[in-house]
């Protein structure tokens, strides 16, 4: 057995097994659901970094830093920034609506808001949504797995699918929070370190610029290859408005511990986000002839680093996207559960029976996850998936509906079905690739207000009549 191996069987075995203890405290809806309201901002902001620091920050960010270099720090750069104005703007305000209405999740915000006919399609599209980033945290852990062992995609996705079901659906937010804590220490530490050590590696600084590829864009901060500031538009409003993270600010205690928390989360991702581009640059620099870009990360960890500094990357790269896929089931366990099956199905369930189905839900979800993720070509493809249709469809109606007090069920139907018919159109004209900087994603939004816009003034004007 090598040292990678026996390093990430035995981290498996303490994370499952912290979830299973940790779950035996978790006797009602509200421990699951919000962990009773009872975070602080060190565990608030524990779980929120756990969820950001995931494969699209690490194995796919890496990628894109071996593929398009220094630009590629706005794939973490632009949550940061999204997560900036949650904290500040949209966080506070919807904690405090929460705890004040006995909100869970933002499908309860928006049948508050709007109508349970918007909670029900937000709900059903963000539920197929919400699979494909799942899907990226999987296709992240089997490239690791393939990286230390060889194994085929399908069995390390299967194995990673397993690991993170387990833990989480013992104990939903309450275990999450303090497994995410024990799993931080343990990444800040190793990425602390991988960094120096790697970078010794290429030869330092100079030894990166001498090596790099003739393009020039390849050091813009601003845009290089497929990367740059567009990721701004595609990144940040989703990272404003996600329920999986909205509802972990439901969880804290008061105002004081979201602006903390968040704002904290949001400052270690605008420097952290130099680390996966700085590793993925250094792996250009030692294999630059990778066949897929998105191995650039494990490839350097197994093979250029000294066995035990190696063998915790690895350790510290599997935790990322285990944590981040908690929090993606637990978006999807709470959505069925709360928002679909108590808002539809059976209105009258007790909490009891919405706990038991959410676990279920943990269940579904993950398995169609790894079989998503078995056929699904990248990490950075399938998270693009979800960002976009999060963005599209969330955005508007939940800033609306949160300042914009003649906002109503008719404004938000438009933001919703205007975005996401506009984004879909651009996507299937121009194979995906937008009109310059004007993404899918973004000509998206853009319809998504105005859509909102038009309809609020027409209503006004039938009012004012």
């Amino acid at each position: 057995m090598t040292l990678h191996l026996a390093l990430l069987i035995a981290y498996c075995v303490v994370i499952m097994g912290m979830g299973l203890f940790v779950g035996r405290q978790t006797k009602t809806k509200g421990d699951f659901f919000v962990a009773g309201r009872s975070l602080g901002p060190g565990l608030l902001f524990a779980t929120l970094v756990a969820a950001n620091i995931g494969a699209g920050s690490t194995v796919g960010a890496s990628g894109l830093g071996y593929r398009d270099g220094l630009s590629a720090w706005w794939w973490v750069g632009s949550a940061a920034l999204g997560s900036l104005v949650q904290a500040f703007l949209v966080g506070p305000k919807m904690r405090r609506i929460a705890a004040d209405r006995g909100l869970h999740t933002v499908g309860d915000f928006l049948e508050y808001r709007y109508g349970r006919n918007v909670r029900g399609i937000v709900s059903s599209l963000l539920w197929v949504g919400t699979l494909a980033i799942l899907a990226g945290q999987i296709i992240a852990m089997g490239l690791v797995l393939n990286a230390v062992l060889g194994l085929p995609k399908y069995v390390g996705c299967l194995l990673g699918g397993i690991v993170m079901t387990v833990y989480f659906t013992a104990g939903g937010l309450l275990t999450s929070a303090w497994v995410n804590a024990l799993q931080l220490v343990l990444e800040l530490s190793v990425y602390a370190l991988l960094v120096p050590v790697a970078l010794s590696r290429a030869g330092g600084w100079a030894g990166l610029a001498a090596a790099a590829p003739p393009n020039p864009e390849y050091w813009s901060f601003w845009k290089g290859g497929a990367s740059g500031i567009a990721y701004l538009a595609l990144l940040a409003p989703a990272f404003v408005i996600s329920p999986g993270l909205l509802q972990k600010v439901y969880g804290a205690r008061d105002d004081r511990t979201v602006r903390i928390g968040v704002a904290a989360n949001a400052a270690l991702l605008l420097l952290f986000a130099f680390v996966p581009v700085t590793l993925g640059m250094v792996a250009r620099v030692l294999h630059p002839d990778l066949a897929n870009h998105e191995l650039a990360l494990p490839t350097l960890l197994v093979r250029d680093l000294p066995p035990i500094v190696g063998a915790l990357g690895l350790a510290a790269v599997f935790s990322t996207e285990v944590n981040t896929a908690d929090a993606i089931l637990f978006m999807l366990s709470t959505s069925l559960s709360q928002d679909l099956y108590r808002g539809y199905l059976k209105p009258k369930a007790t909490d009891d029976e919405v706990l038991r189905v959410a676990r279920l839900a943990a269940v579904a979800g993950g398995t169609l996850g790894v079989l998503l993720a078995i056929v699904s070509p990248s990490v950075i493809g399938a998270l693009s998936i979800f960002y976009t249709v999060l963005g599209v469809c969330l955005f508007v109606p939940m800033m609306a509906g949160l300042y914009v007090r003649r906002a109503g069920t008719p404004e938000a139907m438009a933001a919703i079905f205007g975005g996401v018919a506009v984004m879909l159109a651009v996507h299937l004209a121009t194979g995906g690739r937008g009109f310059g900087i004007a993404s899918p994603a973004l000509v998206g939004l853009i319809a998504s207000v105005l859509a909102c816009t038009i309809v609020l003034a027409l209503r006004r004007r039938e009012a004012a009549l």
